[in-house]
Order: C-alpha cells, then sequence, then structure tokens
C-alpha cells in the first residue's frame, strides 16, 4: 500500500489538499458530541501513504515556478517554448525545451545550450506565492510519468502534438495515476479530464475537473466539434500567459482512455490532433494506437519507457487495491453525520512526573533535554505511548515509527535510549517499560495535557456550578494546534488514529459549551474568549466561528463583529484547502451585518 501511493508525491500533495478540502465540508455539519467520519482498514493506510510520501514544496515550487515564469515571459511579450518534460529534484527544477533557447527569464538560467531551463530549489523557496497567486498557469499538462534515482520525471502532455499509446499489463494503473495528478495538482487552473472505460469513481475527488465516459465514440463528436476552433503553438500558450484562460483555445483537455481505438477512431483521433500542431489537449490511449506521437510502455517489472523522449523510469502507478482504498477515502468524506466521540476516561494523576504536552507545540515536560538529533524519534515515541494507554509491542512501534522500515538493533537501542532519558517516577518505577506480555507502557505518573483536558471536562459535567472554571482551565491547556510544528514526515501514524478526530471534536466542544455557559450567564466577552481558545487549535470548526459571531454580535461592538466577519471572509478566501465558508455562516453574517457583502466586495 505504502510504496504507489507514497512514492506518488506530486500526486499525494494534490490529493492530500483535496481531501483538505471535504473534511473541511465535514466540518461545517459537525454536530457537537460527534466527530468527522474517519477512515478505516486500506483507507486509512493509503491517507497514511499520501501523508508520508506527499511532496508539499515540490509541488509549490513547479506551481510558483511556472507561474512567475509565464508572467516573466509576458511582460517580455515572448511566446512561450515548447517544455516537453520536465525534471523535479530537490536541488532544482528543471525544464527540457524544444527548440533550444539561451535566454531565460531570472531566476530561471539557461543550460546545456538552452535546452534546459532551470530554477533552483533555494530561488524557488523564495518566491512571493502571493504575489503569484494571480498569474496564469502556462503548463497545465505536466504530469509524472514516474521516477528517475534523483527526483521526479514528468511530462507534458500537449507537446506530443498528437495522441500518445500507453502498453503494457499495467497500463491502466499508469493511466489511473496520471488521472489523480491531473485533476489535484495545483499548477493548472481550469481543466478537464475525460476518462473512457476507467476510473468512474474517481469522479468523487474532483468533480469540477473530471467526468467519465463508456466509450471513445461517445466522446468523438464533442472533440471534434471544439477542435475546430484550432489553435497553433503561439496562441495556447501565449495566450495562457496573458490570462485569455477563458479562451476555449487556452482552457486544457486531456483523454484518458483504458480502451483500446478501432482502426476509425484511430483515425479520427489522429486528425484530432493534429500532429505537428499545440493545441490545448492531450490524448494518452490504451493499446496501439495509429499515428502515435509517442509511444509509452509499461513494462512488467514497474518500468515506464518513452522510447520518443528517451526515457525509462520507475513507473508512476495506482494499481487496483490502492485505487479502491483512496476511493474508500475519499468516499468516508461523504459521510457528514459524523461518529459519536469516546467515552469519558478516568480520572488522571494531578502530580505526573513526565508532562507529554500536544495541544499546541509538542513538549515532553520533566526529563533532561535529549541531543537534538535524536530528539525527534524519542519525542515521537513518547506521544505515542501516551496517547495509546494500553501499551504496544516493540516490533508493532517499529512498524508505527518507521514505516518504511528500521533495523531490529536501532528500533531496540532507540527505545532503551526512552527509558534512560524517562527515568523513574516518584516511586522509583521506570517511566517507560515492557509489562509481562512484553507490551511497552508508559507509567502511571506520565500525563499529557489531553488526558488532563479530558478530566476537566469530565468534571465540569457533573458539576454544574464549577463547570466554567473547570472549562476555563481544560481550555487553557490549549496553546496551539495539535502536536503543532512536528516536523514534516513524522508522524504519519495519525492518519490511522482517532486522535486528532477526537482531539479537535473535544476542543470544539468544550470551547461551544463555555461559550454557551458563558453567554447564559451575560459575560459576552468571556464567551469570545472561550471561542478564541478553542479556534487555537479547533481552527476549522465552523460551528466555533459562528458562535465566535454570535458571542461578538451581543457585545454591542459593530467595530468588533465586522472584524470578525472580515477576519472569516479572508480566511475562507486564502484557505489551503479552499472552499469558502459553509452557506450556513454566510447566512449568518448576513442576518447579524447586513452590510458585510457589500464593504467585503473588492473594488474595480
Amino acid at each position: 500500500m505504502l510504496d504507489y501511493l507514497a512514492g506518488a508525491s506530486l500526486a499525494a500533495a494534490g490529493l492530500l489538499v483535496a481531501l483538505g478540502r471535504r473534511r473541511r465540508r465535514q466540518l461545517w455539519h459537525r454536530a457537537f458530541g460527534r466527530r468527522i467520519t474517519r477512515p478505516r482498514d486500506d483507507a486509512a493506510q493509503a491517507e497514511l501513504a499520501l501523508r508520508l510520501g506527499a511532496d508539499a514544496p515540490g509541488s509549490r515550487m513547479l506551481d510558483v515556478g511556472l507561474r512567475l515564469l509565464g508572467r516573466s515571459l509576458a511582460a517580455q511579450n515572448r511566446v512561450p517554448p515548447t517544455v516537453y518534460a520536465a525534471h523535479l529534484s530537490p536541488q532544482t527544477l528543471d525544464l527540457w525545451i524544444h527548440p533550444p533557447a539561451p535566454d531565460a527569464p531570472a531566476p530561471w538560467s539557461a543550460h546545456d545550450g538552452g535546452q534546459v531551463w532551470r530554477l533552483p530549489a533555494h530561488e524557488g523557496r523564495m518566491l512571493d506565492e502571493q504575489a503569484l497567486a494571480d498569474a496564469p498557469a502556462p503548463y497545465p499538462g505536466l504530469v509524472s510519468l514516474g521516477s528517475s534515482g534523483e527526483g521526479r520525471v514528468l511530462v507534458d502532455l500537449e507537446a506530443a502534438h498528437g495522441p500518445i499509446s500507453i502498453g503494457g499489463a499495467q497500463a491502466t494503473a499508469a493511466l489511473a495515476a496520471l488521472a489523480v495528478e491531473l485533476a489535484t495538482n495545483r499548477w493548472s487552473d481550469r481543466m478537464r479530464v475525460t476518462l473512457v472505460g476507467f476510473g468512474e469513481e474517481l469522479t468523487v475527488i474532483a468533480s469540477d475537473r473530471i467526468r467519465y465516459v463508456g466509450s471513445l465514440a461517445e466522446i468523438l463528436p464533442e472533440l471534434e466539434a471544439s477542435g475546430k476552433d484550432g489553435g497553433n503553438r503561439g496562441e495556447v500558450l501565449t495566450g495562457r500567459i496573458h490570462g485569455r484562460a477563458a479562451d476555449p483555445v487556452c482552457a486544457p483537455h486531456y483523454l484518458l482512455s483504458a480502451i483500446a481505438p478501432t482502426e476509425e477512431e484511430g483515425r479520427r483521433l489522429a486528425l484530432l490532433a493534429r500532429k505537428g500542431v499545440r493545441t490545448a489537449a492531450g490524448y494518452v490511449i490504451a493499446g496501439d494506437v495509429p499515428h502515435a506521437t509517442w509511444n509509452w510502455t509499461i513494462t512488467e517489472e514497474g518500468r515506464a519507457r518513452v522510447d520518443a523522449l528517451g526515457f525509462d523510469v520507475a513507473a508512476q502507478l495506482l494499481p487496483r487495491r490502492q485505487y479502491r482504498a483512496l476511493i474508500d477515502l475519499f468516499l468516508a468524506t461523504e459521510r457528514l453525520e459524523g461518529e459519536p466521540l469516546a467515552d469519558e476516561p478516568e480520572p488522571v494523576t494531578q502530580t505526573p512526573s513526565v508532562e507529554v504536552r500536544i495541544l499546541g507545540p509538542v513538549e515532553v515536560v520533566g526529563p533532561s533535554p535529549m541531543e537534538e538529533g535524536r530528539a525527534v524519534i524519542a519525542v515521537e515515541l513518547v506521544v505515542y505511548l501516551a496517547t495509546h494507554p494500553g501499551g504496544v509491542h516493540p516490533v508493532v512501534l517499529g512498524g508505527i515509527l518507521w514505516p518504511r522500515g528500521v533495523q531490529a538493533v536501532v528500533r531496540d537501542a532507540t527505545i532503551a535510549r526512552v527509558v534512560a532519558w524517562l527515568g523513574t517516577d516518584s516511586q522509583g518505577r521506570p517511566n517507560l517499560y515492557a509489562d509481562t506480555s512484553g507490551r511497552l507502557r508508559l507509567g502511571p505518573e506520565v500525563r499529557t495535557d489531553w488526558m488532563l483536558f479530558r478530566d476537566l471536562v469530565r468534571q465540569s459535567h457533573a458539576n454544574p456550578g464549577g463547570r466554567p472554571e473547570l472549562l476555563d482551565r481544560a481550555l487553557g491547556l490549549v496553546r496551539g494546534p495539535l502536536l503543532n510544528g512536528r516536523p514534516r514526515g513524522r508522524y504519519a501514524w495519525l492518519a490511522a488514529d482517532d486522535l486528532e478526530y477526537n482531539v479537535t471534536a473535544g476542543v470544539a466542544d468544550a470551547a461551544h459549551r463555555l461559550c454557551e455557559v458563558r453567554l447564559a450567564r451575560g459575560e459576552t466577552d468571556q464567551a469570545v474568549a472561550a471561542v478564541r481558545a478553542g479556534l487555537l487549535l479547533a481552527a476549522d470548526d465552523e460551528g466555533l466561528w459562528r458562535d465566535l459571531l454570535r458571542a461578538t454580535h451581543l457585545t454591542d461592538d459593530p467595530v468588533r463583529l465586522r472584524a470578525v466577519a472580515d477576519a472569516l471572509h479572508r480566511r475562507a478566501a486564502s484557505h489551503p484547502y479552499g472552499g469558502g465558508m459553509a452557506p450556513e455562516t454566510e447566512a449568518l453574517i448576513d442576518e447579524l451585518l447586513p452590510s458585510w457583502r457589500m464593504r467585503s466586495a473588492p473594488t474595480a
């Protein structure tokens, strides 16, 4: 499961953004006392693989680097070059262009006689993403072919200037991988992807981009009708960089077919593609395709070969089981009713010898600091055991902390190091030990802030008089997002775990409950403070934002209310997962602040 999805690093980054957008929608509908539905079994493993493999920095570099290139060429009134392939590594983004051009616009530089335009990674990291947000995407057809030993190899479907044939036993798995990356990548603006004979379920991932048809005969008349507008290389690429994305000539449409064409369909495809001329289209067809410009072969060993381009790389594939798991992962986000939160906890010790803080930046308080190079894995080990009090066998723990594999000697040495680091409690008992079954457990004097949070909430249920103070104490433990600042690539086990779901819902519910108590007492400022404390961790919980709007409205301070509405509007517009704000939230703002839309609208 991990190999294929984790290896599709750019597709994984796009899929996680799409998944986050769907999770936001679930949070719009979350009811008090329930958490959003989490994936199970293979679907959970699929998310774990996506988290492990996602190359968000690489996806960002492709996006902003290409948009900057297009903007720079437009400013110089130049026709963009044909980019037939790209190579993305941790050090550089290389574009392979034809014909060679020695005058790449800065910060791009030309190499190999102008055959390669290169953007160093450190230059890409410095680019202002917000400043380029409205720059058009010039090369939306770039999609991963596979991986070399040094990075990702991408090809531009439009640069083939004709049909592309793909053959081999795993051709459909390669087409599925192409489809999910095209449908979720961030270096495209508008696009349509039509899947023929496969992938009907993929519309659940990106219904705005993907559609399914059962045969080539079903789609060819439409393609032929739209293809009459024509266009040449200059019109398509120049149109894009000058912002004419609405022009049908510039809007990309990619056809991926698992069904081989008949002789007549092959002839029509060749005429449609008009070999030798660039259009805003790409056609990748399984089987023998007459007059194909490129021929891709997916070998039994999982290699992708494109002889015309000289590529032989480890193919990006999405086989049937991984494909099904990915669909199940997204189908889980369709369940808007949610799941009940876990039962209330047992009382916790009030005098810990070790405190593990996860409600914000992760901290282990008590033992002396560990050397920096070893602290990351040691802290994650402690966090996992602290949030799984039932214990875990060392072999299982090794698979959790090192999902790509680890030698037993390294695993055991790490565990021994953490045993020594945590030391003993006030009774002389080790804070980390193996029980009689061999499972690793933390001692009774190791406590998490989440455990204390839940205990305080539990006490508030049984103590109406002390409820505000108890909930205040609980929310006072929240310092920011869960495990904030955790290193990239670590804590991937959260994808298959209840922790994120329970913590987010639990904190949001506590803040909502305290807000209601404070408002019932007429304590509007304290109600606002309660909601803001919850939003430190549960920032995407739309119910809390509505609580904040209501509580702020009751302060009778229109300036404060408008500030909240404006902040919510800006957040929705710039949210990394997109999706705007919930309709219920917009309706509430309209009710409490009828003029907000007019004042928030952009000026001409």
